[in-house]
Parts: C-alpha cells; sequence; structure tokens
C-alpha cells in the first residue's frame, strides 16, 4: 500500500469508532496517495457517504467500478449526482447500471421518470405489468405519481385509491399529495391528506422538487429505503437517503431514514446533527424525536434519552408510540416499574388493545418489578393474541419453571416456541429445563447440547447443562460444563456454580 500506512490505520480506527467524518478525511488521504486501490476506495465509498462527503464517494465508487468490484449501491449514488447535475445522460447510464442489478425493480419506473423529463408518454412505459410482486408495487405506486405529474387527475385519483387502502400507504399519500400541489391542484393535496390525518404535511405541499425525474427517483429512494428500515442494511439505507436528499434538500423524511440508519451504523453524533436540521415546526418533528432518542441510546447517553422520552410521553396528544419509546427507556434505564406504567398508557392509546408486543412488554417489566401475578395475567394476553410469537411463548414458559409455576403448561408454551424457532439457542434451553423439571433428563441433554453449541458462552445453559449431566451420573463433563458457566456468571450465580464445583449439583453457596 502506497503513501503513509498509518494514514489508513488511523482511518481504520476512526471507522471502528463510529467518527465516520475522520475516517472519511483520512481514507480520502489513503485514496490520494493509492488512487486505484480498491481496499481503500471501498472502505472510502461507505464513510464518505456517511458523512455525506459526495466528492470522495463519487471518487471512490469510480475506482471500485473500474475494478470491477463495485457495489450495486454506487449506481443509485450515480443517478443521483447525475440528476443532480442536470446530466440526463449519465442518468440513462446510471439506470442502465440499476436495470442490470438487484435493484432492477426500479429500473421501469426510473425509466419512465426519465421519459417524462423528455416530454414524453411516460405513463404509457408503466402500462404493462411487471412480472413479480415487488416490480409490481413501485411500478403502480409511480404509474399513479406520474398521472398527477401529467395532469391527468381523475385518472391519478382511480388508480390511487386501491393503493391507498393498503396499511403502508403514508409515503405515497404524502407524496401524491405534493405533486397534485405543485401541479397547482392544493384543493384536492389537502383532501388527500385530510382524510388520513396527514394534514400537518400540508404546509410542505409546495416546497422541494417539481415534478420530474427529481422528484421520482427521491421517492423511489424513499420508499426502499422505508422498506428495508427494519432489517439490517444500514449501508445501504444511507445510500438512499443520501441520494433522495441530494435531489430534494429538503425532504425531511430522508433526513429521518439518513438519521437512523447512521445511528445504527455507529455514527450517532453524525446522526443527531441531521436531526438538528428538521425544522422542528415541520411535520417530521415528531418522528425526529423518537428518532432522536433512538441515537442518544445507541451512544449511551441514557439519562439524555429518557428525559427526551419523558418530554413526549408528558406532551398534550402524546400517542400509543411515544409511551412505547418511553416505557422501553425507563425499563432500559433499570425502572421496571415505572415501564410497566409506560406501556399501559401505550395500551390506552392502542385502539382495542390486541397488540400482543404491547402486552409481552408490559408483562416481563411487572415481572422484572416483582410483580408476577399482574406479570402473568398480561403476558397470558400476550400469548392469546400473538399465538405464534416466540418472544411471548418463551418468557412466559420460562417464567413458570423460574417461578415454581405450572410445569405442564411451561413445556407446552415452549414446545411452541421451539417449533417458531427451533434454532434458537435460548429457546432449546428454557425447552430443555422444563424436561429436565419434569424429570426427563435424557430428553433435555440433546437440546442443552444444541442449545451450547448456538451459544458457547451462555453461562445460563451451560449451567443447566452441567445439572443434566450430574443427573445422568456424566460428573467429569458436568464440572466442565460448570467451569464453562462460571466465566460469564456473576453474583449468585457465580457462587452457586463454585459449590457445584466443589460438592455436586445438589451444594449450595
Amino acid at each position: 500500500m502506497p503513501g503513509d500506512p498509518a494514514i489508513f490505520v488511523r482511518a481504520r480506527a476512526a471507522d471502528a469508532e463510529g467518527a465516520a467524518d475522520l475516517a472519511a478525511a483520512g481514507y480520502a488521504q489513503a485514496l490520494a496517495a493509492a488512487p486505484d486501490d480498491a481496499v481503500i476506495a471501498r472502505r472510502a465509498y461507505r464513510q464518505a457517504l456517511a458523512a455525506g462527503d459526495y466528492t470522495l464517494a463519487s471518487r471512490s465508487a469510480a475506482v471500485l467500478v473500474r475494478a470491477g468490484n463495485a457495489p450495486p449501491d454506487t449506481a443509485i449514488l450515480a443517478l443521483g449526482l447525475a440528476l443532480r447535475a442536470g446530466d440526463a445522460a449519465g442518468a440513462g447510464r446510471a439506470v442502465d447500471r440499476i436495470a442490470h442489478g438487484p435493484f432492477d425493480f426500479l429500473a421501469p419506473p426510473l425509466r419512465a421518470w426519465l421519459a417524462f423529463d423528455r416530454g414524453e408518454d411516460a405513463v404509457a412505459q408503466l402500462d404493462a405489468e411487471p412480472p413479480n410482486a415487488l416490480a409490481r408495487r413501485y411500478t403502480a405506486r409511480h404509474r399513479a405519481l406520474l398521472l398527477i405529474a401529467a395532469h391527468r387527475r381523475d385518472e391519478a385519483l382511480v388508480a390511487l385509491a386501491p393503493l391507498l387502502a393498503t396499511g403502508d400507504a403514508a409515503d405515497l399519500r404524502i407524496d401524491a399529495a405534493q405533486l397534485l400541489a405543485r401541479t397547482g391542484d392544493r384543493k384536492a393535496a389537502r383532501k388527500l391528506l385530510d382524510a388520513a390525518g396527514e394534514g400537518a404535511w400540508a404546509k410542505r405541499l409546495v416546497k422541494g422538487a417539481k415534478p420530474g425525474a427529481s422528484f421520482g427517483a427521491a421517492r423511489l429512494f424513499l420508499d426502499l429505503a422505508a422498506e428495508i428500515g427494519e432489517e439490517d442494511m444500514a449501508d445501504l439505507s444511507i445510500v438512499l437517503a443520501r441520494a433522495a436528499l441530494l435531489l430534494d434538500p429538503e425532504e425531511d423524511r430522508a433526513r429521518l431514514h439518513l438519521a437512523s440508519a447512521l445511528s445504527v451504523h455507529g455514527s450517532s453524533a453524525l446522526a443527531l446533527a441531521e436531526l438538528a436540521a428538521v425544522d422542528r415546526k415541520s411535520a417530521a418533528s415528531h418522528a425526529a424525536g423518537a428518532v432522536e432518542i433512538a441515537a442518544l441510546r445507541s451512544a449511551g447517553r441514557l439519562p439524555e434519552a429518557l428525559e427526551r422520552a419523558r418530554a413526549l410521553a408528558e406532551r398534550r396528544g402524546a400517542t400509543r408510540d411515544d409511551f412505547e419509546t418511553y416505557g422501553d427507556v425507563l425499563a432500559e434505564s433499570g425502572d421496571q416499574a415505572g415501564a410497566a406504567r409506560a406501556y399501559a398508557a401505550a395500551l390506552a392509546r392502542s385502539g382495542d388493545g390486541s397488540e400482543w408486543r404491547l402486552h409481552y412488554l408490559q408483562g416481563r417489566a411487572l415481572d422484572r418489578s416483582g410483580q408476577w401475578e399482574d406479570a402473568r395475567a398480561a403476558l397470558r394476553r400476550a400469548v392469546a393474541l400473538g399465538p405464534d410469537q416466540a418472544d411471548a411463548l418463551s418468557y412466559l414458559g420460562t417464567a413458570e419453571i423460574e417461578r415454581g409455576g405450572d410445569l405442564v403448561e411451561a413445556q407446552t408454551l415452549l414446545e411452541r416456541a421451539a417449533r417458531v424457532e427451533p434454532e434458537d439457542p435460548h429457546v432449546a434451553d428454557s425447552l430443555a429445563w422444563a424436561y429436565f423439571q419434569r424429570g426427563d433428563a435424557a430428553r433435555a441433554l440433546p437440546l442443552l447440547e444444541r442449545a451450547v453449541q448456538g451459544d458457547p458462552a451462555g453461562a445460563r445453559a451451560n449451567e443447566h447443562l452441567g445439572d443434566v449431566y450430574w443427573r445422568l451420573g456424566r460428573h467429569y463433563e458436568a464440572r466442565y460444563a460448570w467451569r464453562a458457566a462460571a466465566v460469564q456468571a456473576e453474583g449468585d450465580a457465580a457462587a452457586r456454580l463454585q459449590a457445584k464445583l466443589a460438592g455436586g449439583a445438589e451444594a449450595r453457596p
């Protein structure tokens, strides 16, 4: 590697610490000294995007393209940069690259938006039904948006109706309203937003990108960012959000996706800086508060996260989500009783109270605050509402064993959890312990051996495995398992394990 290796090492250290801005600066120096080094370029590309250095990101992407190993999302950045620069030919080349990669489902609507910019009949390009469900989803949404852009409002509203009837149409509704307003029909735009309680977005209807390829591409990127938001794909989310902001710097929804992804990426300071740029009077400001809390938690700034979560929960008109977030932060702070109350408040605002997850969270908090009978009732409600939810099944089953409850019920619950999550070592451990408590050590053994393979450092599973080995007369192996458990054990568990190592399974400290 040409140049000063110390520069690359410092950049790697900043990278590991989540200091994307410092890492990007270091990689820029390293790439300047070794302009064709694909290893440096790949790291520079990711950190440049996190830091918002589009120049370095573009330069790094070009190195990777020449080397033949560019990540597919470099085409998304290339499209954003080309549209921002007014480079229609470059935009077409970027879409061609997108069409030959894993994001090929974006290509038909992107090509249609480019055709719109050229003054062609863009809607006609999307009349044919795509071959798969994912492509159909994006094509149908953007065909409706293109109808609005083409001033074919009545046809657009007909096309939108079934799309807006789904449970994930909030962004599409906002996009359609923005286009209606920007094509001169603010009354229809407001009506569309008011019909779903999204009237707060009306203030931004005439701001941002005008109808065209920049608008369409930005919304496609936003749509995909929202779709992958719950998955572990922070790098892709950052590319999508950065590209969307290139094309529409006023789009706060993109800023929220970016901040959330930066937080997951480990760049909490950059995430908080992005959130600070969200207008506190905008429709996105409330959602920004929730993302800010997540970023503060990720950064280990729990007291600040708790203060922010409390403020959201105590404000007038606090929502179900506000109280769930408050409960989560209280639980993380160790106030389990307070968390249980917050989850109860969330349930009171959740309509018919049929969300299994809120009952599960409330039950877990009640249990951890020493209110077992109330916890059991809440957890049973969670199981009734979510009969295939392994978290609720496993927690209640395990708690029944630990509290000396109904072992038959516990075994049944844990067997159900194991069918849902057959590879989960914690579920396997709990089910094995239920078998052991009911006198079936032989049946427990293979489950515990599998649990320890899945989580070799797990103190609980290793201790249980040692107890089973001891019951089966395999004392040497029992002590080996207890020693493994003792490595991670703390407090009472550590003392209990030392006693077992000295005197066997029945020994007590």
